[in-house]
């Protein structure tokens, strides 16, 4: 860390010297402009570089049985061009995986392609994806998926618990894409500002996103559930205590997400405050499902533990609510 005294001239204008290294190594000299920012902390960040097009970051990888995942770190790492380059000749079974992961990251798409290489690239900027916009978005899916994984349970509807799996992949993309895009913010001040988020809060919206969706594969969970039960209905007494715990449920990681977004300390406590109900509302659910077929109690028994889970994530995610400074 380098220390200047801040000077002022005669006509009062203030002024700091460089250190003498740093601007050598940046080329500049007398006459040179760079840009001065001031970020939301307060704090100037000087750019040597503000009118210099970004050089893409390139990475490549060799195919292997672990492909698919090796695609997905680069892309989260922020790579802008991923290639994979075989010796010889990439395999079918190689291009599928490569297929697969681009199907799986927003932005990602296969660019060129020969018998020995494929080059892929992302297409999207961060700047265009505000961090809270993503969360919002993926919220929003989620909470969809488990209304109707509950809806399709309580209606024997088949159709909608597959509707609600398939969802999964997209919450899926946009959990991949907001990682990605809290990355680069991290690495890159000037778009911190330009997305009005600190640094510091990009932990908290990784957790957050990560925990939404820990919710959507819940809630694709009990969607498959609902398909091996092949429409089985529920009994009244037993539909009335699952619709008890889903409302618990369901309105604890709305209020949680309200939460996040609004800095609201109080909503977050509402959610902590349903702890009794929901493992009451549970226990009498497992009471109910003793009455039943084992194979179908089993099932509802998962689901309703799913249900549970979904309650233990809106709290967490409450947890990370914090008093929004002034």
């Amino acid at each position: 860390m380098n220390f200047r005294k801040i000077q002022r001239t005669s006509g009062g204008t203030f002024f700091v010297c460089l250190p003498k290294d740093w601007a050598e190594k940046n080329g500049l000299d007398r006459g040179i402009s760079v840009s001065v920012t001031e970020n939301i902390d307060g704090n100037l960040i000087i750019n040597p570089k503000f009118d210099v097009e970004r050089t893409p970051h390139v990475t490549t990888i060799l195919p292997s049985p672990l492909l698919d995942r090796v695609i997905i770190e680069k892309y989260l790492l922020g790579f802008d061009i991923i290639q994979i380059q075989a010796k010889n000749r990439i395999s079918p079974l190689d291009r599928e995986r490569v297929k697969q992961a681009s199907t799986r990251l927003v932005g990602l798409e296969i660019v060129e392609e020969n018998h020995s290489k494929i080059v892929m690239q992302c297409l999207l900027e961060s700047a265009t994806f505000p961090p809270q916009k993503i969360l919002r978005r993926e919220y929003s899916i989620v909470s969809g998926m488990h209304r109707d994984a509950v809806t399709a349970l309580l209606e024997g509807d088949v159709e909608l618990a597959k509707n609600v799996v398939v969802r999964d992949t997209e919450v899926n993309r946009l959990y991949f894409l907001l990682v990605r895009v809290l990355r680069t913010v991290i690495q890159n001040p000037g778009l911190s500002e330009k997305l009005g988020i600190l640094p510091i809060d990009c932990l908290d919206y990784r957790l957050a996103a990560s925990l939404v969706e820990s919710i959507g594969d819940h809630s694709a969970s009990i969607g498959e559930a609902v398909i091996k039960l092949g429409g089985v209905k529920i009994v009244d007494n037993l539909s009335g205590f699952i619709r008890q715990l889903h409302k618990v449920a369901y309105d604890s990681h709305e209020n949680a997400i309200r939460a996040v977004f609004y800095h609201d300390v109080s909503l977050a406590e509402s959610v902590r405050s349903e702890r009794e109900k929901v493992e009451s509302v549970f226990h009498d659910i497992e009471t109910a499902i003793l009455d039943l077929p084992a194979d179908v109690g089993r099932l509802l028994l998962a689901i309703v533990s799913s249900m549970s889970r979904i309650y233990d994530n809106s709290l967490d995610i409450a947890d990370l609510v914090m008093p929004k400074l002034s």
